[in-house]
């Protein structure tokens, strides 16, 4: 049994006894989910799913606040899936679900610390959560006045969610080592599902997926055939399960786990055939953020690694109809004039700038995203449902009152993530958080990536790092004590 003392907002709750009894409500979600779907039961499943997963993160969250967090992300893995087998245990596509709720939901659930350990947005550590969220509370009620509550409401809680799960693993820094071995292990078992998934869903097209392709006409996902889609796995598209497998591919540097390396061949291969350039960008960036960060020894094992994932799955890429998807991918980053998305991106940065960054007051939460539905009847995504930049997306949204505090929270946060990775040189995981945070605020220029998979990336990360760090502090403190305050 352990025992976690309640001070001064780190408290990570009261005794966590029954440790063995805490995945019970998982196994419990995971299997009546199964066997609704075998039993082709659709309509229960979508009622009945969302209504498990909050009871179960609340489960979490008061007894285990780091399952908590790897839980929340399994939701974020496949609850997309589970909307899919949902639909055709029915069979017929549905628009709206249900099960979509269940993620968003769970996440929100971190909300509480904020209300229980509000106490730390006074300190100093807490100071830059305070300017994100006066930010974001700016731009709410501009966008209630422009684009409704509820449209705004929503928006709000994709901003949001991020950094209350920030908050949240900063008022448990007495569980730290918990948190961390709880989200390395959660990226590992994520990936190895994901990537094995992903590589069933490219060679073979189960019927789900398409019924789901061609019922929500994702015509950017490709085609509903074997070898035509672009990896999606089990997330709602291919943008945010590059995301996730861009995480899990950094944090395999910090597993030792004896699966990872089978889970990183799975993974990279679905990553790269997911074909999303800008992740494979970040994937890039944090690697070499490691390489200099590191010391030999793990530079050796960084580019070991490297050769050994090229050695597997490329020969892989280079046959058949394979090859010829990723040719034409990787011809697009050489010859930018005939890439259609890079020529599109560039015309909205030109025409859109000034839109974007002359709006004073801002447009408010609701304006951009699929939040746009929920502002008109039809249900239609609105004039900018579809925003490729979060460069001009933060100022658009915000405003720059919003802007500036929102901002200045983030780089205030991420410098100092920063500057408090090199008191901890040798640490794995502090390594590949600061990497994948720095990746994850570098992909601005293509999408906004400090809401959805990249926000919870890359505030998971941010305050990983401020968590070791501290938790550090407390242990020599703590071994200064109890050696009557001598070395």
């Amino acid at each position: 049994m352990s025992t976690i003392t309640r001070a001064g907002g780190d408290n990570a709750g009261r005794s966590l006894s029954g440790g063995s009894k805490e995945w019970l409500p998982e196994v419990l979600l995971w299997l009546i989910t199964a066997m609704l779907i075998i039993a082709h039961q659709g309509t229960v499943l979508t009622l009945g799913f969302p209504v498990l997963a909050i009871l179960t993160g609340l489960w979490l969250y008061f007894k285990s606040p780091a399952r908590y967090i790897g839980f929340m992300w399994w939701l974020w893995f496949l609850s997309p899936e589970v909307r899919r087998l949902a639909d055709w245990s029915k069979g017929s596509f549905t628009p709206t679900s249900l099960i979509q709720v269940a993620p968003l939901a769970v996440t929100m659930i971190s909300a509480f610390s904020l209300l229980r350990y509000y106490t730390l947005l006074s300190q100093r550590r807490g100071l830059p959560v305070l300017l994100i969220l006066m930010g974001l509370a700016y731009a709410f009620m501009i966008g209630v006045m422009s684009s409704g509550p509820l449209a705004a409401t929503y928006d709000l809680a994709n901003w949001l969610y991020p950094i209350l799960i920030g908050f949240h693993i900063m008022a448990h820094t007495r569980q730290y080592p918990k948190y961390r071995d709880t989200i390395v292990s959660t990226f590992i078992w994520g990936m190895l599902v994901m990537g094995g998934y992903g590589l069933i869903q490219f060679f073979i097209m189960p019927p789900w997926d398409a019924l789901w392709m061609l019922g929500s006409q994702m015509n950017s996902q490709g085609d509903p055939v074997p070898m035509g889609v672009r990896v999606f796995s089990t997330m709602n598209s291919s943008g945010p399960f590059a995301f996730a497998m861009m995480g899990a591919m950094v944090y395999v540097m910090a597993a030792t786990h004896r699966v990872r390396w089978v889970a990183a061949a799975l993974g990279f291969f679905a990553f790269a055939l997911s074909l999303v350039r800008s992740t494979w960008g970040g994937w890039v960036i944090a690697l070499l953020i490691q390489l200099v960060k590191s010391n030999n020894k793990v530079r050796v094992r960084i580019v070991a690694s490297a050769v050994l994932l090229a050695g597997l799955c490329v020969p892989l890429l280079t046959v058949g109809p394979v090859a010829e998807r990723m040719q034409a991918r990787l011809n697009t980053l050489v010859n930018l004039s005939d890439d259609q998305s890079y020529a599109a991106r560039n015309e909205f940065y030109a025409t859109f700038a000034k839109t974007a960054f002359t709006d004073v007051s801002g447009e408010g939460m609701g304006a951009t995203g699929t939040s746009t539905k929920l502002s008109n009847d039809g249900g239609q995504l609105g004039q900018y449902g579809n925003f490729d930049s979060g460069v001009m997306n933060i100022p658009f949204v915000l405003g720059w009152p919003g802007t500036l505090l929102y901002m200045s929270g983030i780089v205030w946060l991420v410098v100092r993530a920063a500057l408090a990775s090199f008191k901890l040189r040798n640490d794995k995981f502090v390594s590949a958080c600061l990497s994948l945070s720095l990746a994850t605020f570098a992909m601005l220029v293509f999408t906004n990536s400090l809401v959805g998979t990249g926000g919870l990336l890359l505030f998971m990360s941010v305050f990983s790092i401020l968590s070791a760090v501290h938790y550090e502090k407390m242990n020599r403190r703590r071994t200064l004590i109890l050696h009557g305050g001598t070395d």
